[in-house]
Formats: C-alpha cells, structure tokens, sequence
C-alpha cells in the first residue's frame, strides 16, 4: 500500500511542482484582473463538472462495481460508452450556448465580461471528454495495481499550459487566454494518449476490445449490473460533490465582490489542494482498490487495519501542514506569486484566504479516507445525505460570511462545511470504531511533534520575515 501511496504522491508532487510553475507564470502574465478571472472561470467549469461527473464519483461506483463483475469487459465498454455519450451531449450545448453556461457560473460578471468570457468556457470545456475517458482507463489501471501513469500524467496539462504561456509571451491578455484555453485542450488529449499506451503495455486492451466486439450480443447479460451501477452513481455523483460545488459557489459569490476576488480564491486553493492531493487524494487512491477488494471477500479485519495504517499515516502529515499552511501563508504567497503583476496587496489579501481554507485541511483530508469505506460498501445514498447537509451549512455560512469577511469568509465557510461532512461521515463509519484507532499512543507522539513543529516554524518564520 505505501508503495502505491509514495508513486501518487511521487506523481502528483512532479505534477504540482508544474502547476505552481504555471501558476507563477499565470500570475505575473496575467495578475490577478478581470482576464485572470475570466480565465479561471473558462477553466472551473470543466473541472467542476470533471471531478463531480468524472473522478471522484466515477471512480468510486466503478471499481467496486468492476470487482464484482462477471462480465468484467463488456460491462466496463459499456458504462464508457454510455458516460462518454452524455458528456458530449453537455459539451456540445456547452459550445452551442457559451453565454448563457457563462451566465450560470458568473453572475456577478457583468455583459461584456459575460461576452468576453464565453468563447473561452466553450474551448475549455472540450478537456471534459478527455479528461473522462482518462479517468475510466485510470480506474482499470487502478483496480490491477498500477498507478504511476494516472499519478504522472497531470504534469502533462501544466506542461501544456506553461508551454502555452511561454508561446503567448508579450501577446495581449486576450491572446494569453485563447492560448491557455487550447493548452488546456491539448493537455488532455496528452493524458488520454499516455493512458492508452499503458492500456497496451499491460495486456488491457484485449479486455477493452473484446468488450466493444461482444457489447451487442452480451448487453442483456449485464443489464442488472448496468442498472445497479446507474443506481449508486447518482447519489455517489452528489455525496462527492460538496467539495467542487463549494468551489463553484465560491466563484459564484465572489464575481459580486471586489475584482480579483475569484483569483485570490483561486491562488489560494491552488497553495490548499497541494496537500490535500499529495497526501489525502493519493492514499485514498492507493487505499480504494484494496479496501473494495477486502470487503468484497468478507475480510473486514484486514480492511480495517489497512485504513488504520492510512489513518495515522494521513494525520501526521495533515497536522503538520495545517500548522505549516497557517503560520507560513504570507510567506508562502510571497515566495510563490509575489511577481510580475501580482502585487504586495494580492498577497496579503490571498494570505487571509489561505488561512481559513487550511483550518479545514484536516477534516477535508480524513474525510476523503473513511468515506472510501462507505463506497467500498456501496453506501453511496447515505454519503450523499452527508454531502447534502455538508452543503446546507456552507450555503448558509457562506451567505452569512460574505458581507463582513469577503473572499476570506466563503473560505471559511467552506471549510466549516467540511467540519459537518467529517463528522457525519464517522457516525456511519463508527464512532467507537473510530476512537478505537485514535485513542493510543500515537496521538501523544503526534501532539507532541505538533508543539515542537509549530515552535520551529515561528522561529523560521521570523528569519523569513527579516529578509523580506
């Protein structure tokens, strides 16, 4: 399992070193303005609907519905084909009616931005049905043990846009977008064509064609497995969705305050999601295909301390992020973005909303770790009634925050948010169960490490500041 665990982590770190490469590249060609905005408005909309319609959910109903299985190709051709279908169909309506998809994720945006902004969401949207296809080839991969091409692959969408920044050099910012938006397209096709090879190179692509061969004479065969896949998506679709339409919501109400607001949000849950991915993301993929197979076999106790291994694994490393993430957010940012066009003022107002997302690293992180055991169990309505109060409170926080806080407010009523998903979450998995792995001697060693980390870091912290 920490095999698995190191080569995501190993992937996603390649891919994130990237990213901020992108981002410092982004920031100083672009600032944190209205093209800026524009552009991470373009971009949220396919991620929003890639992670709640693609990954997250996708993955989750499919392994263990794959494990299961007795018709393992033509059932796996045949939830491809059907997903795929629907995605091209929102795409196209996408391109059809770029302004009015515009509208819906930017009210705030005024009509010309609105005009501005439509022909880059149309483009940009065109990475979903790349993206999908690359997440159930990823999902195969996963269930037989192989991670490293899914883990690596990112790096190659910010290869693809910093290769786009570096082309637009000197261009207006209209041109930087257009070039960013296609980069983006081009960065999904990228991992599409590495995950076929990895297909081939593992023996997968007899499963995949022999599965497309007999999916008209076999279709019947499947059609209560299709049918009970159906059934667990939709509710796993909007348990794991809090998260991303949080996101979304956070751009939804910041195109009402300030310009830039969108970006600070943006920056900041880009410094957020570093370690959330390369710790919390990576151990529940490497975990999930283990955890299904276990109960799958009616081995609970090996489930079990497989999850209690990840858990304190997870903890450490969470703990000592937050206490990172919080006390170092200024210089963080400074280090990261504080060039080119992004000035001493985006700083410090994109310091305050990295501190209230990194209050919720925590909860955000465990979370994404037991919920995996709801799954894996096929208990995807329950986790959705979980996603669904989760959102209630931030709907209702966020609306509360936003007048007194800004941007920093619908940064911490997201992250309250995820407070109530965790909690909920260990009162299905169990909460005497769950005391029962938290309440040894590791919790004194990590409390202890705590304290010394955090003193060590208010000692580091003053010799940054001294030298800025």
């Amino acid at each position: 399992m920490f095999k698995a665990i190191f080569t995501n982590s190993s992937g996603i770190l390649f891919s994130r070193i990237l990213g901020f490469i992108r981002d410092l590249l982004t920031a100083s060609a672009l600032g944190a303005n209205v093209y800026s905005d524009i552009f991470f408005i373009a971009f949220k909309l396919p991620n929003l609907f890639r992670r709640i319609f693609a990954e997250g959910a996708f993955t989750q109903v499919f392994i263990p519905a794959f494990a299961k299985s007795r018709h393992k190709a033509v059932f796996s051709v045949n939830i491809f084909l059907l997903f795929l279908s629907i995605i091209l169909i929102i795409t196209l309506f996408v391109n059809l009616l770029p302004q009015l998809f515009t509208k819906a994720i930017a009210v705030g945006f005024d009509a010309n931005t609105i005009e501005l902004a439509a022909p880059y969401v149309a483009i940009n949207f065109w990475y979903l049905p790349a993206i999908f296809t690359v997440t159930f080839l990823s999902s195969i991969l996963q269930y037989k043990g192989h991670f490293a091409t899914s883990a690596f692959s990112t790096a190659l969408l910010n290869l693809s846009l910093i290769l786009a920044l570096l082309f637009s050099k000197d261009k207006q910012e209209s041109e930087i977008v257009y070039y960013l938006s296609y980069g983006v397209v081009f960065g999904g096709l990228l991992q599409v064509g590495v995950h076929i090879i990895a297909i081939y190179k593992m023996g997968l692509a007899k499963l995949l064609l022999g599965g497309f061969k007999y999916l008209r004479i076999k279709s019947k065969i499947i059609k209560t497995e299709t049918t009970k896949f159906r059934t667990n998506f939709f509710p796993a679709m909007w348990g794991n969705s809090t998260a991303q339409v949080s996101a979304f919501l956070d751009t939804f109400l910041a195109s009402f305050l300030a310009t830039g607001s969108i970006s600070y949000l943006y920056y900041a849950n880009r410094i957020f999601q570093l370690p959330l991915a390369l710790f919390a993301i990576a151990t529940s993929i490497a975990l999930f295909p283990k955890i299904a197979k276990y109960l799958k076999n009616n081995d609970e106790t090996k489930a079990l301390q497989s999850l209690e291994k990840a858990f304190w694994f997870l903890l450490f490393l969470l703990t000592l992020s937050t206490i990172g993430g919080i006390i170092l957010s200024h210089e963080i940012l400074w280090l990261l973005f504080e060039h080119g066009a992004f000035t001493p003022t985006d700083t410090a107002n994109t310091s305050g909303v990295l501190q209230m997302y990194m209050i919720g690293l925590l909860p955000f992180g465990i979370q994404k770790l037991f919920v995996l055991w709801l799954y894996a169990q096929e208990m995807q309505m329950r986790a959705a009634k979980i996603a669904t109060i989760s959102l209630a409170t931030y709907i209702i926080l966020a609306l509360t925050l936003i007048s007194p806080l800004g941007a920093s407010g619908l940064a911490l009523a997201s992250t309250l948010g995820g407070f109530v998903s965790f909690f909920f979450t260990i009162k299905v998995f169990g909460a005497k169960r769950f005391f029962a792995i938290l309440l040894n001697k590791k919790l004194i060693y990590l409390f202890v490490s705590s304290i010394l980390f955090t003193i060590l870091l208010y000692i580091f912290k003053d010799f940054i500041s001294a030298y800025i």
